[in-house]
């Protein structure tokens, strides 16, 4: 019998509580990302950056 066993890795529940918050911050992100004022900066950005002169 082996002695001074470690866990390793997860639990299903643990698997389980992990992907509700992953969803979770995957969610906020977006909502954040597609807000006016934030998609408004990245658009701008993005035709800076295509408008360049090479």
């Amino acid at each position: 019998m082996r002695t001074g066993t470690r866990d390793a890795g997860m639990a299903t529940s643990e698997y389980a509580m992990g992907l509700i918050a992953a969803v979770g911050f995957a969610g906020l992100l977006y909502k954040v990302v597609t807000s006016g004022p934030v998609r408004a900066g990245l658009q701008a950005v993005v035709e800076r950056a295509l408008h360049v002169q090479f």
